[in-house]
């Protein structure tokens, strides 16, 4: 069963975005972020109780097919981590990229994957790959939760689990650095409309992600 974090923060196996309850108008007026996650809440909710309700850390294999979806929407993003406009924006992207670690879990366990064809290729649209960033970047603060339930199968940021592996500096202040700099980026108004249709997308794309690694399965 994929836990939920304590109030402040929202979680599910992809996607773990801090909440705050006393955000005035002015705070979310100003910050992109929380307008993102304001915009997207419905359907982060949805995927959040779909996937707690699939007991993706039941067993082993549970856990493989919640990796092979892991695994996927990681070489989804992919491309977005050598984009030159994405890499202005964040000057840490590259740092970021967790698909080798992925792979290097899917090692050692020794699953043979078969990923779709990436969602996202060359050219990148940086507002939409923004949305995408935000959705797969928002996953981190929710790893350790995660690790607890991986834990009991033997699984951990050093085997199985390693694309949960936190950043040195703190998960907390590395999805800060991220939140800033995508509050900071110039927009128009409809590049701000495609960052929100990028995350949308990020969000249907695990929806379905989830049934093709077959986690729609109800475990026995």
């Amino acid at each position: 069963m994929v836990r939920r974090a304590p109030p402040a923060l929202e979680c599910n196996g992809l996607e773990c975005i801090v909440l705050t309850s006393v955000a005035s108008p002015s705070a979310l007026s100003a910050s992109r972020w929380r307008r993102l996650q304001a915009a997207t809440d419905a359907v982060h909710r949805a995927l959040d109780a779909r996937i707690m309700a699939a007991d993706p850390f039941r067993d082993r294999d549970r856990y493989g097919r919640f990796l092979a979806m892991q695994h996927a929407i990681f070489r989804d993003v992919d491309a977005l981590y050598a984009d030159a406009a994405l890499r202005a924006v964040f000057p840490d992207l590259a740092e970021r990229r967790r698909l080798p670690l992925a792979e290097q879990d899917a090692g050692d366990l020794g699953l043979s994957l078969d990923p779709p064809q990436p969602a996202l290729l060359p050219p990148i649209d940086p507002p939409t790959g923004m949305g995408w960033l935000y959705v797969v970047e928002g996953a981190d603060l929710g790893s350790p939760f995660l690790l607890q339930e991986t834990a009991k199968l033997g699984i951990d940021e050093n085997f199985g689990a390693r694309h949960m592996r936190g950043h040195p500096q703190g998960r907390g202040l590395h999805w800060r650095h991220f939140t800033e700099a995508l509050d900071a980026a110039p927009l128009s108004e409809a590049e701000e409309a495609r960052v929100v249709a990028g995350a949308e997308a990020a969000f249907a794309r695990v929806n379905r992600l989830f049934e093709r690694a077959g986690l729609a399965t109800p475990a026995p």
